[in-house]
């Protein structure tokens, strides 16, 4: 009977070691795995004839991901930053030769044609994907939200003339059902959800301390 003996190179080989691609996801992230998957209206049981469930969520999980808010809004000629109402500036009023439409600013809130009767899932089912099996903590849920470049001035006027708003990947934390409003954190450079100091934002970023 003999040890096994380690080789001296062993790093070495180790890197020359090609092994192929891997499925398996190494990305980090703090959204859960299920909060990527689309709703879809299909019997659990296999019908004879018909794809499997979980070959028509990653079908349509593939296509939605095709999909970018920003192109299709400029597809049809609609300029995001265009969609938030800002204060009205007469002394910076265009001259009626160069506009298109109406000299009048935008000064109705997308909230005024907000229509949820066709959306898949209530608020309260959205942000509920953010629960794993197992686990106590809810994770952020996925999303794009129409916010101000200048996190500073946005907060201090969000209708400054001088605010440029884009679509933005976001974590949903939270919702306000008296309110109808979402709360929302920015994604970092790594597409991850943190607070000041690096830690996930779970449970709507509500901590024991309050």
């Amino acid at each position: 009977v003999t040890k096994f003996r380690m080789p001296g190179n062993f790093k070495s080989l180790l890197e020359k070691q090609v092994v192929g691609p891997s499925t398996e996801i190494l990305a980090e992230s703090d959204f859960p795995e299920q909060s990527f998957k689309p709703k879809v209206q299909m019997p659990f049981k296999r019908v004879p004839g018909q794809n499997p469930r979980k070959v028509e969520v990653e079908r349509r999980r593939r296509l939605y991901l095709t999909f970018d808010i920003a192109e299709l809004l400029a597809s049809k000629g609609i300029d995001s930053n265009q969609l938030m109402p800002r204060h009205y500036d007469p002394d910076n009023m265009p001259p009626l030769e160069e506009t298109k439409d109406s000299v009048f600013p935008i000064y109705l809130p997308l909230k005024v044609f907000d229509n949820d009767e066709f959306d898949c899932r209530t608020p309260e089912e959205w942000i509920s994907l953010g629960l794993e099996p197992g686990s106590s903590d809810r994770k952020p849920v996925p999303g794009k939200a129409l916010l101000p470049t200048d996190d500073v001035l946005g907060h201090e006027d969000p209708k400054s003339q001088e605010l440029i708003y884009k679509w933005i990947d976001v974590g949903v934390l939270d919702y306000d059902k008296e309110t109808e409003l979402y709360l929302v954190h920015k994604t970092d450079a790594k597409g991850l959800v943190r607070d000041e100091e690096g830690r996930p934002i779970l449970n709507g970023g509500i901590t024991p301390e309050g």
